[in-house]
C-alpha cells in the first residue's frame, strides 16, 4: 500500500456520519426583508416627490429655453418683463425700457445711480430721494432732446442757461447774490418790470450804452437824495414837447413900476429860469430886463 493511499483510507474512516444531512436556505427573509422593501419604496416616494416638485418650480418659475419667469436672455443681453426686485446692488452696463413703456425705477428710501472709472473710484452720482435730488459730478448738464443744444450746465465755475428765454414766474421774482450778465431783461406782456435792491445799490453797465424803453408806458427814476445825470464826453439831450421842471425854488424881485397902484389891469404872471454857478435851478419873475441877477441872492442860500 502506497503512502497516498493509506492516507485516502485514513480520512474516510475519521468523517463522521450522519443520517439525515441538514440545508441552509440561501437569501433574506424576515424582518431584514421587510425592511429592504420599506427603504426601496421609501426611496421610490422620494424620487416621485422630488419628480413633482421639480416640474411645479419649471412651471412657476415659468423655465422656457429663452429664460426664467420675465428674464429673457437675448443676444443684446436680459430682458426683464413686469416688475422686478433688487435687493443687492446691480452692475450694468445700459438700461432702457420697451418702445411703448416707460422705465421707472423705485425704492422705499432713495434711487441712487453711481457712475465710477476703472479703477473703482466714484466719479458721478445722482441720488432721488425723499427731500431732495442731488447730483455728484464735476459738470452736469441738461440737453434738449432735438438737436443736442444745452439748456442748463453747471460747474464749479459758472452755471449757463442755454434756452431762448427764462422766465421766472415766483412772486418774489429772481433773486441774485452777485453781478447779471445778460442782453436782454423783459417782463411778461401787460406787466410792470422791477429792478429792485432793497439794501444796497443797483448798478447797470455796458460797454456800448444802456437803453431803457417804455414803448407803451411811463418810465419813472425815482431816488430818496440825490438823482445825478453825468455824461464825461457827450451831452445831456431832453426831446420831449413839454420839460417841466417842479419844485424849483421862486427868486424875489420887487420895481416901482411894477408895484404902482395905477396899473390895476390883470396880467399873467411870468417866470425866468435861471441857473446858478453851481448848476441850480431857480425860477425868477420876470420884468422889464432880465431879473436873474436881482434875484441872484437865492444862489447864495445854496
Amino acid at each position: 500500500m502506497t503512502r497516498e493511499q493509506y492516507i485516502l483510507a485514513t480520512q474516510q474512516n475519521s468523517l463522521p456520519r450522519t443520517e439525515h444531512p441538514q440545508f441552509y436556505p440561501v437569501g433574506i427573509y424576515g424582518w431584514r426583508k421587510r425592511c429592504l422593501y420599506f427603504f426601496v419604496l421609501l426611496l421610490l416616494v422620494t424620487m416621485i416627490v422630488n419628480l413633482a416638485m421639480t416640474v411645479w418650480i419649471l412651471k412657476v418659475m415659468n423655465f422656457t429655453v429663452d429664460g426664467m419667469g420675465n428674464l429673457r436672455v437675448t443676444k443684446k443681453g436680459i430682458r426683464l418683463e413686469g416688475i422686478s426686485e433688487f435687493l443687492l446692488p446691480l452692475y450694468v452696463k445700459e438700461i432702457h425700457s420697451r418702445k411703448d413703456s416707460p422705465l421707472v425705477l423705485q425704492s422705499d428710501r432713495n434711487v441712487t445711480v453711481n457712475a465710477r472709472n476703472h479703477m473703482g473710484q466714484l466719479t458721478g452720482q445722482l441720488t432721488v430721494g425723499a427731500d431732495a435730488v442731488e447730483a455728484l459730478c464735476k459738470r452736469f448738464e441738461v440737453r434738449a432732446s432735438e438737436g443736442g443744444k444745452v439748456l442748463f450746465s453747471a460747474d464749479e465755475d459758472e452755471i449757463v442757461i442755454g434756452a431762448d428765454r427764462l422766465k421766472v414766474t415766483g412772486t418774489e421774482g429772481a433773486v441774485f447774490g452777485h453781478s447779471v450778465e445778460t442782453p436782454h431783461i423783459r417782463a411778461e406782456p401787460s406787466q410792470d418790470l422791477k429792478l429792485e435792491s432793497p439794501t444796497r445799490s443797483l448798478v447797470m453797465e455796458a460797454p456800448r450804452g444802456v437803453q431803457v424803453n417804455a414803448a407803451a408806458g411811463d418810465l419813472k427814476a425815482t431816488c430818496r437824495k440825490e438823482l445825478h445825470l453825468q455824461s464825461t464826453e457827450g451831452e445831456i439831450f431832453l426831446n420831449a414837447d413839454t420839460i417841466r421842471l417842479g419844485n424849483l425854488p421862486v427868486g424875489s424881485f420887487s420895481s416901482s413900476s411894477s408895484s404902482s397902484p395905477s396899473s390895476s389891469a390883470p396880467r399873467q404872471t411870468i417866470y425866468e429860469l435861471c441857473v446858478c454857478p453851481n448848476g441850480k435851478l431857480y425860477l425868477s419873475p420876470a420884468g422889464a430886463g432880465s431879473t436873474c441877477q436881482s434875484s441872484s441872492n437865492i444862489c447864495l442860500w445854496s
